[in-house]
């Protein structure tokens, strides 16, 4: 068993990098919201991270045979349609997962 000395200085430790981590986003929040790096990555990082999501979940799929592709090609088409529309990207990818689950049910269901 350790001693209590030894425990109260393994607590204390965690205790101070658990606060200087979460405080350290704080302090260097201030310098970081005048800078034009910062406002171009907030500004393209989603719609960069959103294809790149895009490409790697598609890249899998087989366009050669039977129903295949037509299910995510269609729900690609609802996600894009109604987010140029709505400009809500909750609603737009919810409706689009939507369309693609019942797409996949639907279509594979029939086809099988």
């Amino acid at each position: 068993m350790p001693s209590a000395g030894y425990v109260l200085a393994a607590l204390t430790t965690i205790f101070v990098i658990t606060f200087a981590l979460r405080a350290l986003p704080f302090a260097v929040l201030e310098p970081l919201r005048a800078s034009p790096y910062i406002a171009f990555l907030s500004r393209y990082m989603p719609v960069g991270i959103m294809l790149i999501l895009v490409v790697y979940t598609l890249r899998t799929v087989p366009l050669t045979s039977g129903w295949h592709g037509l299910p995510e090609a269609v729900a690609l088409a609802v996600t894009i349609g109604l987010h140029l529309w709505r400009r809500n990207a909750l609603v737009s990818i919810l409706v689009g997962t939507g369309t693609y689950v019942v797409l996949v049910n639907t279509v594979m269901a029939t086809a099988a």
